[in-house]
């Protein structure tokens, strides 16, 4: 006879029930911190992918449009 392992199930997480287990003074401030994490992560994503290849192309033509004695 084997004995099975207990797995915890965090499906509920995923669900959305998650927000309703929490205290109602903390729900907003749980939404809010979420939010900003997202968006600080969004944000590093676009930064990263726009510094090699877009911004150095950008400064480059900015300066050639403005550089009239050149």
């Amino acid at each position: 006879m084997t004995k099975s392992i207990y797995q915890a199930n965090y499906w509920h997480y995923l669900t959305g029930d998650f927000l309703y287990r929490v205290h109602p003074r903390f729900r907003k401030a749980i939404k809010i911190l979420l939010c900003v994490v997202l968006g600080a992560l969004l944000l590093a994503g676009l930064y990263a992918l726009f510094n090699d290849t877009v911004l150095p192309t950008l400064t480059r033509r900015i300066q050639e449009m403005f550089n009239y004695a050149g």
